[in-house]
């Protein structure tokens, strides 16, 4: 049952229940006693209706020490969603092949800034095209991987840990690692996180909707896709923002349209 919130005197704020602008006049009185930042909803509905998720940010803090995990304190959240911590990055086997910049202190991609600064664009043969097949067919295996590892409970840090095992067992380097830095093997977003998300210790929730972006390099090529899914059962909401923006992506693909064309009608 959720507790209920404590007025606040800001009215500044905007509540942090996804979908609502509000101006938030309360604040999580548990939130207060643990030193959490944020935590402001506009009425006890809008409170209650985001105790399932907002709980765990309590037993986060509960477990961990006396400080609240806030990578970026100076950060102001658009939802409810917060950060948790991570994991260290994992270890790729010596024999495998690698892009230039996994080894880069930085994390810079010299090959790839070097081709953007040329307007032709390179026509692979078809040795080149079979690898680039192959990357690609090699990347989809990875990523139904971690999407059979979806559900209620599981982490994202887990859904990667597959994900890099997987990859690596197909003799293929995970492409987001250490690129620019990045310090996992794939990229999960959760809800509101429009893409990019680190994977890290928060357990997935029921209605949670999830993408998993995985890149895989195998033979000088990058094997790159997505897809998203649904954790649980969703709202209806979710379900017709993920299935519109699907048959928006398939509609295209069948009519053959280039991206900066509208698709005929």
């Amino acid at each position: 049952m959720a507790a209920h919130a404590n007025a606040v005197q800001e009215i500044h704020r905007i509540c942090e229940t996804p979908g609502c602008s509000e101006n938030a006049k309360l604040q999580c009185p548990t939130c207060i006693k643990l030193g959490i930042p944020g935590s402001f909803f506009c009425s006890q509905e809008c409170f209650k209706s985001s105790w399932n998720s907002h709980k765990q940010q309590h037993k986060q803090a509960k477990a961990g020490s006396s400080e609240v995990y806030d990578p970026w304190p100076e950060f102001s959240f658009t939802g409810r969603l917060r950060p948790w911590p991570t994991t260290p990055k994992r270890p790729v086997p010596d024999h495998i092949p690698r892009p230039d910049y996994a080894e880069d202190t930085q994390g810079t991609p010299h090959s790839e800034l070097s081709a953007r600064g040329s307007s032709q664009i390179r026509v692979l043969s078809d040795e080149e095209q079979e690898s680039l097949r192959v990357a690609c067919k090699l990347g989809r295996e990875v990523l139904d991987a971690g999407a059979a590892a979806i559900e209620v409970g599981v982490t994202t840090d887990e859904i990667d840990r597959i994900i890099h095992e997987a990859t690596v067992d197909r003799d293929c380097y995970p492409s987001p690692l250490n690129y620019y830095r990045f310090p996992k093997s794939c990229c999960t977003s959760v809800n509101e996180v429009i893409c990019h998300g680190i994977p890290d210790k928060r357990q997935l929730e029921n209605g949670d909707i999830l993408n998993i972006d995985v890149t895989v390099y195998h033979n000088d090529f990058h094997g790159d896709l997505n897809e998203t899914f649904f954790v649980g059962k969703p709202d209806d909401a979710s379900r017709k923002l993920v299935n519109t923006t699907w048959e928006c992506l398939d509609q295209t693909i069948q009519h053959g349209t280039a991206f900066s064309e509208p698709p005929p009608k």
